[in-house]
């Protein structure tokens, strides 16, 4: 995603001010406006993804990205509000993350994009309204309800920035991650690389026991 730099571990900084750029750009093209929380919130989701060790979960059978639904199901059966919280928020940020940059992924899926932005929608709306938030979950309230509002539009933009930087060029990203995963190709992790994806040693590691 990042050219050349994409062969080498970039700084966070720089990442950070790359994905401000594509997103306020894509925003800009697409006259989409929200508030510079919301913004800030997709920017970080975005840099946060790049790395493999927050994409993926940490499973019995090694790093993998669980269904939806389990994760929902995960927020229902939650005993606490902070464990309901971080359930919601994975499975917004996930189905975000995914629709906008994994949606030709999703082609062949039992699922396609609309169940993702169902979900993701749904997962924002709910932190938006939920009446029994601490403090810290309260100041983000605004943020996950124009999140939920904005969803569709919010992966239009991250689908804009997938197609101006080739991430999306032919190549299966999820695919490579789960070759990379399991067998520790070099070739995948090569190609991982070329499009800006910093694979995790320690994940590969994990994966391959």
């Amino acid at each position: 995603m990042y050219g050349d730099q994409g062969r080498r571990l970039i700084a966070s900084t720089n990442v950070r001010e790359y994905f401000r750029g594509a997103v306020t750009s894509a925003m800009d093209n697409q006259s989409i406006s929200a508030e510079e929380y919301t913004v800030g919130y997709v920017v970080d989701l975005l840099v946060q993804f790049t790395r493999s060790e927050t994409f993926f979960e940490h499973t019995p059978e090694g790093p993998a990205i669980r269904p939806l639904a389990m994760v929902y199901a995960d927020a229902v059966k939650a005993s606490t509000s902070e464990a309901r919280y971080q359930a919601l928020r994975r499975l917004g940020d996930v189905a975000l993350f995914i629709s906008g940059v994994f949606s030709e992924s999703l082609k062949h899926k039992t699922v396609d994009v609309d169940y993702y932005v169902a979900m993701g929608g749904n997962a924002y709306g709910h932190l938006s309204e939920s009446p029994r938030m601490s403090a810290r979950v309260q100041a983000m309230r605004d943020v996950f309800g124009e999140l939920a509002a904005k969803f569709q539009c919010f992966v239009d933009v991250l689908s804009e920035i997938t197609e101006q930087s080739h991430l999306g060029s032919g190549k299966d990203v999820l695919r490579l991650y789960e070759l990379w995963l399991r067998t520790g190709s070099e070739r995948a992790a090569r190609q991982l690389r070329e499009l800006g994806i910093q694979p995790s040693e320690c994940a590969v590691s994990r994966a391959s026991h």
